[in-house]
This record gives C-alpha cells, sequence and structure tokens, in this order.
C-alpha cells in the first residue's frame, strides 16, 4: 500500500458555511461525543486536524481525536479491536482491507446516511464504485486519489535532443513498443557513451537505463503496466468489479508482459533482481536513481510529485502515460477511503464528519496543506494544484487526468493479501526467468480459486 504544500486557516464565512452543512439534525448522542478516527498517512493525520479543528468549532460538543499508525499496525490493530469491540469510529480504508472487514459485517452500510442528508455522490471524480461491496451497498465514501504518471530528469531528455512536446505526446504499443520504447532506448545509454538505438551498445556495460524497472511491481500493476493494458481492450478480472478471475492468460496481457521482459533483457531498463527485492518492490527507490541520474525515465505514483521536485541538482519534468493502440489514455485509480465502525455507539456523529471529510470544503483545505495526497473532489484537487504550482510543483498532468475522463478506477476484488502474497512471487519468476510463458496460466487459474474462496 502506497501512502500519496501550504496551511491554510478557515476564513469566517467557510466556518458559517461548515456550520450550516454539519450541525442540523440530531447528534445521535445524549452528551458530549469524541469521534476516534485513524489513518496510516502522517501527512494526511496532520493535514486533516485542520478539519477536525473548523469541524469542533461549527459543531460544539463533537470531539475529533486522530490517531496514526504504520500501515501494518493500523490494521492488525483495528482487526484485533473489531474483535474486542473497541475500534474507532471511522478510519482511512484500502481497497485491498475494506472486502474482509464488510463481509464480517464490521463496517456500517451508509446508504441510509447518504439519503437523509442528501449527501452528493457525483462530487467524486473517480473510486465511488469501488466502495460499493457485493451486497450493493455503499461501505466508504473515496478520500483520495492517485494515479501514475512519467517523471523525466529534464536536462537528460534535452541531451538526448528531446522536447517537452516529445514526451508529453509519447504512444506505445505491445508489439514494437511506439515512441515510448524508441525513447527509451534512445535515452539508454552505455558505459562508453553509446546510446540504446545507436550500433555497438553495449547491454551489459549500462551507465544510463532509458527508463526505471518496469518488472518491478504488485499484481495489478500499479505504476507500471496497469496504464498499458487497458489499451489493448484487456481488462484486468472477468468483471469490473467482484470478478471471480483475473485475465493473466489472454494473449494481450501476455505480449505485454513479454515487451516488459525483452526491455530488460536488451538492457534498456535495469534487469529484475539490479534494484528489486524478492518480493518484487524496489530497493533503491525511483525517485533515488532519477535523481542520482543511473535512470532517465522513472513510471511512478502522485503521491510522489513533491519528492521528485525537490530532487537537488535536478530539473523533474512530469509527463502523462503514454497513447495506447486504442488512440486513448488509461490511468488507474486507485482510491483510499472512508469506512465507518458498525459498532460505533456514534454513527449520527461519526456520519457528521465522515460526509464532512467527504466534502469540498475539507478536501480543499487539507490537500493545500500538504501536496502528497489528491483530494477525490475535482474542485478540491482544481485549487490545491492552483497553490502548488505557486510553490513549483506543476500537477497539470493529473488534473488533465480528470478533465479528459482519462481515469478509471481500480477494480475492487475479494482476499486482496492472499492475491498478493501469491501472486506477486509468481511474477517474479516471470521477470527473473525462471519461469516462461506458462507462468500466465498459472497465475489465471490461482487468482480464480483465491478470488473464489469462501474462508
Amino acid at each position: 500500500m502506497r501512502t500519496r504544500i501550504l496551511a491554510t486557516l478557515a476564513t469566517a464565512a467557510a466556518t458559517v458555511l461548515l456550520a450550516g452543512a454539519c450541525s442540523g439534525g440530531s447528534s445521535g448522542s445524549s452528551g458530549p461525543t469524541t469521534i476516534h478516527w485513524w489513518t496510516w498517512d502522517p501527512n494526511q493525520a496532520s493535514a486533516y486536524q485542520l478539519c477536525a479543528t473548523a469541524f469542533e468549532k461549527a459543531n460544539p460538543g463533537i470531539t475529533v481525536d486522530i490517531s496514526q499508525y504504520d500501515v501494518s499496525d493500523m490494521f492488525t490493530k483495528i482487526t484485533a479491536d473489531m474483535v474486542a469491540g473497541d475500534a474507532p469510529d471511522a478510519f482511512q480504508d484500502s481497497v485491498q482491507y475494506y472486502p474482509s472487514y464488510a463481509k464480517q459485517g464490521q463496517l456500517l452500510p451508509l446508504d441510509s446516511y447518504i439519503s437523509a442528508s442528501k449527501y452528493d455522490l457525483s462530487q467524486f471524480s473517480v473510486g465511488v464504485s469501488a466502495w460499493k461491496f457485493t451486497d450493493g451497498k455503499q461501505y466508504g465514501l473515496p478520500l483520495d486519489w492517485a494515479a501514475t504518471a512519467i517523471y523525466y530528469n529534464s536536462g537528460l531528455l534535452q541531451k538526448a535532443g528531446y522536447t517537452t512536446q516529445d514526451v508529453d505526446s509519447l504512444t506505445w504499443n505491445p508489439t514494437d513498443g511506439g515512441t515510448f520504447q524508441k525513447m527509451i532506448e534512445h535515452l539508454t545509454v552505455d558505459k562508453n557513451g553509446v546510446r540504446g538505438d545507436q550500433p555497438g551498445f553495449n547491454k551489459n556495460a549500462v551507465a544510463v537505463y532509458g527508463m526505471t524497472g518496469l518488472n518491478a511491481d504488485d499484481f495489478i500493476g500499479q505504476m507500471t503496466w496497469a496504464d498499458l493494458t487497458p489499451t489493448t481492450g484487456w481488462t484486468l478480472g472477468n468483471k469490473a468489479d467482484w470478478p471471480t478471475q483475473l485475465n493473466y492468460n489472454d494473449p494481450r496481457f501476455v505480449q505485454t508482459m513479454d515487451w516488459i521482459k525483452s526491455l530488460a533483457t536488451d538492457g534498456y531498463i535495469p534487469p529484475f533482481g539490479e534494484y528489486t527485492q524478492a518480493n518484487g518492490q524496489s530497493s533503491v527507490s525511483d525517485t533515488t536513481l532519477l535523481g542520482s541520474g543511473k535512470v532517465a525515465l522513472a513510471m511512478d505514483g502522485s503521491w510522489s510529485a513533491s519528492t521528485y521536485a525537490k530532487l537537488s541538482g535536478v530539473t523533474t519534468g512530469i509527463a502523462p502515460t503514454p497513447i495506447g493502440p486504442d488512440g486513448k489514455r488509461a490511468v488507474m485509480s486507485n482510491s483510499n477511503g472512508n469506512n465507518i465502525w458498525a459498532g460505533t455507539k456514534s454513527p449520527e456523529d461519526t456520519w457528521k464528519w465522515v460526509s464532512y471529510m467527504g466534502s469540498a470544503q475539507c478536501q480543499t483545505m487539507a490537500s493545500e496543506k500538504n501536496g502528497s495526497f489528491f483530494p477525490s473532489i475535482p474542485s478540491s484537487m482544481t485549487a490545491m494544484s492552483s497553490t502548488l504550482a505557486k510553490q513549483g510543483l506543476n500537477l497539470s498532468v493529473f488534473t488533465q487526468y480528470e478533465q479528459q475522463n482519462s481515469l478509471y478506477t481500480a477494480t475492487a476484488y475479494l482476499n486482496g493479501s492472499q492475491l498478493g502474497s501469491e501472486l506477486q512471487p509468481m511474477f517474479d519468476q516471470f521477470f527473473d526467468g525462471s519461469a516462461g510463458n506458462s507462468i500466465f496460466a498459472s497465475l489465471q487459474s490461482k487468482s480464480a480459486s483465491i478470488l473464489t474462496s469462501t474462508s
């Protein structure tokens, strides 16, 4: 799970607006109430404290207590506290974890609260459907979203003769890689100064790789192939949400994986294991590789934008993912959201807090404080982008994704933790060369077994 710069105070007018939005109706409690909200992200913990302060001012008698834990510690603790009957009232959740909680009856369905308060789900750009469980009920509200882009070393691109327009208009296909592969090849340089598309290039002595490892990511390809394969007509699951198998043995997917593997074999991206651990995750961050000049391009998440912008001695640009063979971009948006624990003693007050977090006022306030996460409401995203642009961080690529309908919501699926632990090693076997294309039939079969498991 990946975690995704200006402090803003609420104006008097905003406070009046907040009071009008939150103070009506029953408090759901007979006295002072404390709402406990948990997150794994220290950036969001501090940013949403601004919202908590404004919310408390508009709702006398309700206090919001925000706690932040490491990811694994947080979900281990929440699971144990649910069993003990002492979980937080609400918490930030991931689509990887929430289905198991919903299946166990540990989450509060939000439909009646949404209806009673006339809460507008259409204000979100992406992510709403991912929080609707197999029973048809809505268990969460989108809180933030993330997407992938191409970060590039502007100096290396200029030295190679490329312009901003060139990197902004890349095309890709799984047959020859399109202009995307041509750029990766030309940006690759061996230790004798020979480029990857020139005679005499030595793939065994590379000084600068054209791109970071597209062969190093998780089983849904969040920062690699998930923004390429859908443009071939391929879909991850046999259903848009809650699939019973993942389509890994589809020829279009296999061809894309072969293409990625060939980039490493030919020396254009790091071979599997050079900067990759056995679990498929990077041992050296992409930001470090780009900042040190070891790679020219990096496919990375939106949550890293501010880190790339701060690299010393490097001017970093941000470009959109390539246009695919269908003539479009398809950028996966992985949305985190807010859940309410079914055992909360203050459901209505907790709904007030959660629905306020899902308002443009709160999301703008929080996201402008810290540029590491993107708010789910487009108007808040636009406001944050405008603020950060004044500080030298250009996020226009990501706002264009929203405006051009390039985003698609990550597939919701059951048993996500088991999928990750069992499928990732199989992908590693393919990319390290210990398994051939027959692994994809096994991957598809294994995914079906896990997705349909009721244990």
